[in-house]
């Protein structure tokens, strides 16, 4: 490997690193539900991704060899988290309604002034 790769991979893990310290900060920071689902299944598995690729361009300039291995769980985890998150809020919405934000065309609630 040379230098021009080592520096790639490190700048793919402490992207990585970064995303998923911003994910588990938001989890820990925001307030409702509907809102800490960001930290997770955004910010968190842009990191793993970051992460994973990382992992699978090393193991490619080391050995020449494709890691399929990173790639199904590259794939897993692209796949899972969002269905989660949707799943997350499906619940969250169905136990209590209030959670959902106003429809834009619904008339405004008493005492609100329509936003121009």
């Amino acid at each position: 490997m040379n230098a021009m790769s080592e520096v790639l991979l490190v700048l793919l893990i402490a992207c990585g690193a970064f995303f998923a310290l911003v994910g588990s900060f938001g989890l820990l920071r925001l307030t409702e539900l509907l809102r800490r689902l960001h930290g997770p299944t955004k910010a968190s598995t842009l990191g793993v991704g970051c992460i994973l690729l990382a992992s699978m361009l090393h193991r490619y300039l080391a050995s020449g060899e494709i890691g399929l291995r990173e790639i199904l769980i590259t794939v897993f985890v692209f796949l899972t988290a969002p269905i989660g998150a949707h799943m997350l809020a499906r619940t969250a919405l169905a136990s209590d309604p209030d959670l959902a934000p106003p429809r834009p065309d619904a008339p405004p609630a008493a005492g609100e002034d329509a936003q121009h």
